[in-house]
């Protein structure tokens, strides 16, 4: 497939409508370019698992892998972050959560509770830091007798206080999620505002935190996409009556 040369600049967004998968693959083989062969090879094989585990996974109207492809490419381009294990733990991030047993070569009929062995798994195959990581982004098993979203907040917050890159990993998580909530359709747009809208103030002040590893111009950029996906959730929560 022939995509222009403008390709490294287009919004993440726009490569998705436009030319969809290849389109966001080819921006992340253009942005890894960046790297020593070493590192592209693992960004390589941790993207290929990445695809393989979401292989039937849908996001709406697209595959999820597509989400973490941008994850990931904002990482490397508008945060500007070097250090491979965050790159490998981004496109991973949802890897623990969704498929544990698979990750971790069991049967998912036998498998109580995947979640240790996956993240073990993970451990052998890219290293303790990427599996900490992504166990730090991942969500734990939820009290059916409390509301979703308030203990989905409550981990964010707890987790993320004390791993200054997994924030960094969830903000741009959290970019996709949130800015790019007006990409979706039907009722998980109201569903998305109303689970993500609260923290956007807790990504505030985790961002511009003097621990989180990011220059003040990225610090900057992020705050005002965190302005950007509040003006959007208001204009789809706050109707008038």
């Amino acid at each position: 497939m022939e995509f222009p040369a403008y390709l490294a600049t287009m919004p993440m967004h726009a490569i998705t409508e436009i030319h969809g998968e290849p389109g966001l693959l080819a921006r992340f083989r253009l942005e890894i370019e960046a790297f020593d062969e070493a590192a592209r090879d693992r960004l390589t094989e941790a993207l290929d698992l990445a695809a393989g585990l979401h292989r039937d996974d849908r996001r709406v109207r697209e595959p999820y892998l597509n989400h973490l492809l941008r994850v990931a490419i904002r990482l490397m381009h508008h945060y500007q972050v070097r250090d491979v294990d965050v790159i490998v733990a981004g496109l991973l991030h949802d890897a623990v959560e969704d498929h544990p047993a698979e990750l971790a070569g069991l049967d998912p009929e036998s498998a109580a509770d995947a979640t240790p062995a996956a993240l073990d798994a993970l451990s052998d195959r890219f290293g303790a830091r990427v599996a900490r990581l992504v166990a730090a982004v991942t969500n734990p098993a939820y009290d059916p007798g409390r509301d979703r979203d308030e203990q989905y907040r409550e981990h964010v917050a707890a987790s993320l206080e004390r791993e200054p890159w997994a924030r960094v990993i969830k903000v741009s998580d959290f970019t996709d999620n949130g800015v790019g909530v007006i990409h979706t359709i039907g009722p998980k747009v109201t569903r998305a505002a109303t689970k993500y809208r609260p923290l956007v103030p807790v990504f505030r002040d985790l961002v511009a935190r003097p621990d989180t590893p990011l220059s003040a111009p990225v610090k900057q950029h992020i705050l005002a996409q965190l302005d950007l996906a509040e003006e959007r959730f208001s204009a789809i929560l706050d109707q008038p009556a």
